[in-house]
């Protein structure tokens, strides 16, 4: 499920917003000004896209851009700006500053707001973190994801693992189980002990190829088994493409 930051001072049309995108499947949460805002996403919060305000008390949503931009854990967080100006001069500022669309409050009505989220949601690309500590296989699942039209982060232990994750939510991981220090087993259950990353599907990707493995990776909550030589890069795309399709809501749908 997406999760959307709705940003502004205008309480009637905050909750109008938020009772539109829960009802269309959408996890919500709001702020009443850029300030609340800004201290909601460093404490941690990190939703799929914002809609912002622009004339807002404490800090304006030009301000709330510029912060975010500055900061390399949420510049890349897209956002619809929300204004009653429609000049172009105060477009063409928003969009420089980072603003993916722009909807004027006098003529868009909710169904209009959902389906710009929808489109822009739909072009995000699909994430995935590759857990391998051969580098020979890594780079080549990278090349070919990257390749397919995934953004792709990597490490090569448990460590590096979760020092991307605080800072970077992939839609999937594909994990290696034989890794120094903390074995794949133990980094899926620590995965799925977590609320952050429980619901981010893992794809095994091993050499382990022994039922009481399987059985192993599976109960710890592993979404697929797949045993590294039984499959060629191309099918192994193909997995992760096909898992995404099946996860994703189907008001959304996106990447």
């Amino acid at each position: 499920m997406s999760q959307i930051l709705i940003v502004e001072d205008d309480a009637v049309l905050r909750d109008v917003l938020l009772k539109k995108l829960s009802k269309s499947g959408y996890s919500v949460e709001k702020a009443e000004d850029g300030e609340v805002a800004l201290e909601k996403l460093r404490a941690g919060l990190k939703p799929d896209l914002i809609l912002l305000d622009i004339l807002m008390p404490k800090k304006n949503g030009m301000e709330v851009m510029e912060e975010m931009n500055a900061d390399p854990v949420l510049k890349d967080i897209p956002i619809i700006i929300i204004s009653n100006s429609g000049q172009p001069v105060e477009i063409e500022r928003a969009k420089k500053r980072g603003a993916k669309d722009f909807l004027i409050k006098a003529i868009f009505d909710p169904a209009e707001v959902l389906e710009k989220i929808r489109a822009l949601l739909q072009k995000r690309e699909r994430r995935v973190l590759v857990i391998e500590d051969d580098k020979f296989l890594r780079e080549l699942f990278i090349r070919k994801l990257f390749s397919s039209g995934f953004a792709v982060k990597n490490a090569i232990d448990a460590k590096g693992a979760f020092e991307c994750l605080e800072n970077w939510k992939p839609d999937i991981i594909l994990l290696d189980l034989i890794l120094p220090d903390v074995d794949g087993f133990e980094i899926l259950a620590r995965l799925k002990k977590d609320e952050r990353f429980t619901k981010i599907p893992v794809i095994i990707l091993s050499n382990l190829g022994e039922q009481k493995d399987i059985d192993r990776a599976m109960s710890l909550g592993a979404q697929e088994y797949m045993i590294k030589v039984n499959f060629n890069l191309e099918e192994i795309v193909e997995h992760v493409q096909r898992i995404l399709d099946t996860i994703q809501s189907p008001e959304i749908n996106h990447e």
